[in-house]
């Protein structure tokens, strides 16, 4: 808390950063956190379905057991994708 040199009283102070309002500020943090968040589980869904097609490939008779395996896991990468647009709103709205 800082105080007013005028009044005497205290004066509350925000950090706001380089856009000028707390608003902006916080929009632009959530577009980062989401941007970034979504940015780590589609690369590995992408990947992890390139493996797995290659897999299904060499082996047609394992199919059935690797896209069991391929979809539980890009279940797990969709939920790192959810906890970052759940961040991103945290950071939004609180």
């Amino acid at each position: 808390m800082a105080v007013d040199p005028n009044t005497g009283q205290e004066v509350v102070q925000a950090t706001v950063g380089f856009f000028g309002d707390l608003a902006s500020t916080k929009s632009v943090a959530a577009a980062f956190a989401i941007g970034l968040g979504a940015l780590g589980p589609a690369l590995g869904i992408g990947k992890l379905a390139a493996k797995a097609m290659e897999a299904i490939g060499r082996n047609p008779e394992a199919a059935p057991k690797i896209q069991t395996a391929m979809i539980l896991a890009i279940a797990f990468a969709e939920a790192i994708a959810i906890y970052a647009l759940v961040v991103a709103l945290i950071i939004k709205f609180v």
